[in-house]
């Protein structure tokens, strides 16, 4: 008998590992790998060099298994504190000048087209504050900066020497080569390189002020979000035409002959936990001194894009972007790391007053009352998680996708952020996709929009030591899209297109067990068939 139990125990070992192995490839494959990767997947899985590796991760799914090995990421040593980064040279490149280059003037304008430029007072006296995170490692990003230390790939095929950069203004001629173009680090980003992290980005530290008072705060706090009454949503709520399912809406663009398929509209994101060090309390320095705080301003600018909707309803997008995003750690394994990272809010406005706010996080993201959002005078405040910068409208702990909080992002009062003090702003006719600078900055380029690219690599092969994948989950995924994708002419808030519920702030706080789940954490964004047929000449589709 002692001799059957060994031999029991091994056989039962094989057959639930065969077992496994059947239903993972006839059953999880297709439904956890995206059809972008499954493409990919057999030159992926054959580009390792380990036949137990590429055999394993067809059989079960573990993928990497062979050179999860930490020391094999980095060309350099790490330390546990990032280098302050040195400013660029204004003799070796001027950002400025890349955000002021497409050379028209106001007085060149024709008063109408000046009207369709003007951005409303209303937009900035309600524009938002964000408190980032008080530890966070990857701040706030410039896209020009950004374009300096990536080079276009065609998949994995650089486009140019790595000297030659595109700019701002002639980014989308990469779309000459499809769709499957990524802007891919010059750098290991495993090394961490000073422009990663964006330190010299940290808002700066405001001076006290007096004018005015913070919100009733710690009243707020003991409140707790729940779903609206529909006597809420007013004519504003539903509103205009959609966006084309191209760029992330449910509307079929011109000439679609097969029924729409949304396209992702944000990247996966993550979270990490890191000391708790703290940078800066805004809550600690209120009730120390008895003033409001006002936020500082930021070297990285931020994208504001507004939107008419018509009939008095107004989007205003404000956009936030970073140049990595630092993925999910379950038990100690990361999944979802990215170059690149675009984040937003939307204040909407009905005839000038503002009715709803929408911060991104993860795939979707979550619709307040104005009334409902903590503010700083009349300014709606959001919060950006430590790694992910997924928004959200409180400090705290917020979990997702698991249960029990194993996977959760975490935001709290650190840098305050003023997006007014270093913005470019645009208007968007999302019915014939046409962008324009305001005239508070015509000068700005546009080519950046117009980008259908990525903002980051493409998902690193499983040859590459850094790489590896559990049950359909990368540790390195595809960078995003950009803002054009991320349905600005949605008709209610909420960016996906999934159940868009409104929240208002009401009673006492409790505990809720409730996890939020979304569609594709995980996976890198990618564009739909859709997309491909409104934008992608067959001739320059290279998989």
């Amino acid at each position: 008998m002692k001799g059957r139990k060994p031999a029991a125990a091994a056989a039962g070992t094989l057959l639930s590992l065969f077992t496994f192995s059947q239903v993972y490839q006839n059953v999880l494959y297709e439904k956890l790998t995206p059809v972008s990767e499954r493409a990919d997947e057999r030159s992926w899985v054959a580009s390792s060099n380990s036949w137990l590796d590429r055999h394993v991760c067809n059989w079960f799914g573990f993928c990497g298994l062979a050179h999860l090995d930490k020391s094999k990421w980095t060309t350099k040593p790490k330390t546990k504190i990032m280098k302050q980064q040195e400013p660029l040279s204004d003799t070796t490149v001027d950002l400025k000048a890349f955000w002021n280059s497409s050379n028209v003037r106001l007085e060149d304008l024709s008063a109408d087209e000046r009207r369709l430029r003007e951005i409303p007072q209303y937009v900035s006296e309600y524009a938002p504050y964000i408190y980032l995170f008080s530890g966070e490692e990857f701040w706030p990003g410039d896209i020009a900066e950004h374009l300096i230390h990536t080079t276009p790939h065609l998949n994995y095929t650089p486009l140019q020497a790595t000297s030659d950069h595109p700019n701002l203004t002639d980014l989308d001629d990469l779309n000459r080569w499809g769709r499957f173009v990524y802007l891919q680090s010059d750098d290991n980003v495993e090394d961490r390189p000073d422009w990663l992290g964006g330190k010299t980005n940290i808002p700066s530290v405001p001076d006290d002020s007096d004018d005015g008072a913070w919100d009733d705060w710690d009243d707020w706090s003991k409140g707790k979000f729940t779903k609206a009454p529909e006597s809420e949503k007013g004519e504003w709520w539903n509103v205009g035409i959609g966006d084309t399912v191209d760029k992330g809406g449910i509307r079929p663009p011109p000439g679609a002959t097969t029924s729409p398929v949304p396209i992702p509209s944000n990247t996966p994101e993550g979270e990490e936990l890191i000391d708790d060090e703290i940078w800066q309390s805004e809550l600690l320095r209120r009730k120390k001194m008895g003033k409001k705080v006002v936020g500082g301003r930021s070297d990285a600018p931020v994208v504001l894009v507004v939107v008419d909707k018509g009939d008095g309803v107004v989007d205003a997008f404000w956009f936030f972007f970073y140049s990595y995003n630092l993925g999910n750690t379950v038990f100690n394994v990361r999944f979802g790391n990215h170059v690149g990272d675009w984040e937003h809010t939307v204040v909407r406005f009905h005839h000038g007053e503002p009715k709803a706010v929408f911060f991104s996080e993860h795939s979707f993201g979550e619709a307040y009352t104005y009334d409902a959002i903590e503010k700083i005078g009349k300014r709606p405040v959001g919060f950006s998680a430590t790694g992910t910068h997924a928004m959200y409208a409180t400090p705290g702990l917020h979990p997702y996708v698991l249960p029990g909080g194993i996977l959760h992002d975490e935001t709290d009062r650190g840098p305050l952020w003023d997006p007014l003090l270093n913005m470019y702003s645009f208007t968007y006719d999302y019915k014939n996709d046409t962008l324009r600078a305001s005239t508070f900055n015509p000068d700005a380029p546009l080519g950046w929009f117009y980008f259908m690219g990525h903002w980051g690599d493409k998902f690193y092969p499983l040859s590459d030591p850094r790489q590896y994948r559990f049950v359909g989950q990368y540790h390195y995924v595809n960078g995003p899209l950009g803002p054009r994708f991320k349905n600005l002419g949605r008709k209610e808030i909420c960016q996906g297109n999934g159940e868009c519920q409104l929240k208002t702030w009401t009673g006492p706080k409790r505990w809720t067990s409730q996890v939020k789940r979304f569609h594709g954490v995980g996976e890198g964004e990618e564009m739909s068939e859709e997309d491909v047929r409104r934008f992608a000449r067959p001739e320059d589709e290279v998989a």
